[in-house]
C-alpha cells in the first residue's frame, strides 16, 4: 500500500514539474519571441527610416540636377531642355535609379525618381523620389515634391525704380521695388526693397528706410553705416503683413531676350499668331467667342493715345472704328502668344482662354507701347476682363516700352492681366484737370520705372485697387518672364 502511495506522489510530482516546464516554456517563447519581434521592428523602422532619407536624397539630387542644368539660362533654353529627347531629362521617359552612398561604408541603398516635366506655359515640376536599403529592399518610402520656378507675375508690384504709393492704394499682394518704396497706403501682403536706405527723391531732407511710410507718426531716420542702431518699427496700421529690406535685386535685364523668345515662338515655332510693323500698330479686341479682332491703326493722337483713324485691309482708305474693311479676325492662340513688331491698343473679354500679348520692335525703330483703357469700341469699354477666376482665363501683357492707360478711359476701370513694362512704366501720363474714379488691377504690375495711375494734385484715379491674381504663382501667362532657378515649393510623403 505504502508503495503505491509512493507512486502516486512521485507521478504527483512529476505531472506538477511538466505542467510548471510547460507554463515556463510558453512564458520563455513568447518573451523570447516578443524580443524577436521588437529587434525586427526596431531594425526595420530603422531601415525604414534610412530608405525615407534615402527617398530626400533624390530629391535633393533632383534640385542639384536642375540647378545644373537651367540656372541662368534664357526661357528659351530651360524650354529646350525640357524638349531634349536625347536624352530625356532625368525621370521623364523612364524611371531615374540613383546610389545614395555612406560615405565610410559605401553604397548603403538606392533611390527611384520618376518626374512629370512642365506642362506648356507652366513652371511646375512634379518629383516623386521612392528610397530603400540594400539590407531591406522590400521597405520603401516614397517623397513626392513640387519645384517651381518664381515668375514676374508673383508680385501685385514689382518695380526697377523708386516708387511711391499714396493714401487711398490699397494692396492685396506682394510688392517688391529695386530702389525703395514709399508706402502711404495699405498692404495686405509684404512690402520689400532691394535697399537698406533711400533718399526719397518727392521731398528734400535726409535718408529714410528702404521702405517707409509717410502716414503719421512718420518712420525715424535710419542709421545708414550700422543698421542695428536704429530699430524699424512695425506699423501694422500700414504694413499688415510687415515689410523687408534689403533683398535682393530682381533684374529687368533679361526681359529683353525673353522678347526675342517670344518672338520666335510667335512667328516661326507656330506657338502663336505675328504681326509685322504696319501703320502705327494693331488694335486687338479680345472676345469671349475665343477669337480677336484685329484692326491696324492708321493714326492716333501722340498726347492723348486715342486712336482717330484705321487702315483697310487691302487697297487705299480708313475707317473711323474697328469694324468693316478694316477688321480681321483671329481664333485667340490659347496657351500661346500675340507678338505685334509695333504699338499695341488692347481690350476686351476672355473665357476659358490663356494668352500673353507682347509689344517691341526688335527689327529697329521707337520702342513699342500697348495701351488699354480706350472706349472708342464697342467691346467692353476699354476694361481688359476675365470671365472665370478660377486659373482657366490668364491674360499676359508685356511692352518693350510703356504699358500706358489712355487719356479717355472709362472713369472706373478694371484690368484683368498681368503687366509688365520692360523699360518703361505702367502707369498714365499727367492730364491736368482729368480727374477719374477707380482703377482695379486683377492680376500683377512689372515696371522698370516709376508707376502711376494718380498724381499728388488729386489727377488721374482716386482710388486704385491692386489685386493680386493668386493662380499667377503656379499659372503665369504664357512666355511670361520667370526665374532660372527651381525651388520647393510643396513637399509630401505619399
Amino acid at each position: 500500500m505504502s508503495n503505491i502511495k509512493s507512486k502516486f506522489k512521485k507521478g504527483s510530482a512529476l505531472a506538477y514539474v511538466l505542467v510548471i516546464m510547460s507554463a515556463v516554456s510558453i512564458i520563455l517563447v513568447s518573451m523570447i519571441q516578443y524580443v524577436v519581434s521588437q529587434v525586427n521592428f526596431s531594425f526595420n523602422r530603422l531601415e525604414r527610416e534610412k530608405a525615407f532619407q534615402t527617398a530626400e536624397a533624390g530629391v535633393f539630387f533632383y534640385r542639384w540636377y536642375l540647378a545644373h542644368q537651367v540656372s541662368g539660362k534664357t526661357a528659351k533654353q530651360i524650354k529646350e531642355f525640357w524638349e531634349d529627347t536625347s536624352p530625356y531629362p532625368y525621370g521623364v521617359d523612364s524611371d531615374y535609379i540613383g546610389d545614395f552612398s555612406d560615405p565610410e561604408g559605401g553604397v548603403i541603398g538606392q533611390y527611384q525618381i520618376q518626374t512629370e516635366k512642365p506642362e506648356p506655359g507652366s513652371t511646375i515640376v512634379t518629383v516623386k523620389s521612392t528610397g530603400w536599403t540594400l539590407k531591406k529592399p522590400n521597405v520603401k518610402r516614397t517623397v513626392q515634391v513640387r519645384f517651381r520656378r518664381p515668375s514676374w507675375s508673383e508680385y501685385s508690384v514689382l518695380a526697377d525704380a523708386f516708387m511711391r504709393f499714396g493714401e487711398g492704394t490699397t494692396v492685396n499682394g506682394k510688392i517688391h521695388v529695386n530702389q525703395g518704396v514709399r508706402f502711404d497706403g495699405v498692404a495686405n501682403n509684404v512690402v520689400s526693397s532691394s535697399v537698406y536706405c533711400v533718399d526719397d527723391p518727392d521731398h528734400s531732407g535726409g535718408n529714410e528706410f528702404g521702405v517707409h511710410t509717410h502716414i503719421d507718426p512718420t518712420d525715424p531716420s535710419p542709421n545708414c553705416s550700422d543698421p542695428d542702431v536704429v530699430a524699424v518699427p512695425a506699423r501694422a496700421d500700414v504694413f499688415k503683413a510687415g515689410r523687408q529690406f534689403p533683398l535682393p535685386e530682381v533684374s529687368f535685364v533679361g526681359v529683353s531676350s525673353d522678347l526675342g523668345f517670344m518672338k520666335t515662338e510667335a512667328k516661326d515655332n507656330g506657338n502663336g499668331i505675328y504681326f509685322n510693323s504696319a501703320g502705327y500698330g494693331r488694335h486687338i479686341i479680345l472676345k469671349t467667342d475665343g477669337t480677336f479682332d484685329v484692326c491696324t491703326v492708321n493714326s492716333y493722337n501722340s498726347t492723348t493715345y486715342v486712336i482717330e483713324k484705321y487702315r483697310k485691309t487691302s487697297g487705299g482708305g480708313t475707317c473711323s472704328s474697328c469694324s468693316g474693311q478694316c477688321l480681321n479676325n483671329y481664333p485667340i492662340p490659347d496657351d500661346k502668344i500675340i507678338f505685334v513688331e509695333d504699338n499695341v491698343w488692347v481690350e476686351g473679354k476672355i473665357d476659358d482662354k490663356k494668352v500673353t500679348i507682347a509689344a517691341a520692335n526688335l527689327e529697329g525703330g521707337s520702342p513699342a507701347n500697348i495701351y488699354i483703357g480706350m472706349n472708342n469700341s464697342d467691346a467692353e469699354k476699354g476694361h481688359l476682363l476675365y470671365t472665370n477666376f478660377n486659373g482657366n482665363d490668364i491674360i499676359g501683357l508685356v511692352a518693350q516700352n510703356n504699358i500706358s492707360v489712355v487719356y479717355n478711359s472709362e472713369n472706373i476701370l478694371e484690368i484683368d492681366a498681368a503687366l509688365l513694362a520692360q523699360s518703361g512704366r505702367v502707369g498714365r501720363d499727367y492730364y491736368s484737370g482729368n480727374y477719374k474714379n477707380t482703377i482695379t488691377v486683377n492680376g500683377s504690375i512689372a515696371t522698370a520705372k516709376r508707376y502711376g495711375f494718380a498724381y499728388t494734385n488729386g489727377t488721374g484715379y482716386a482710388n486704385r485697387n491692386l489685386n493680386f491674381d493668386n493662380n499667377l504663382l503656379y499659372y503665369p501667362p504664357p512666355y511670361f518672364p520667370t526665374g532660372t532657378e527651381y525651388s520647393i515649393d510643396l513637399w509630401d510623403e505619399l
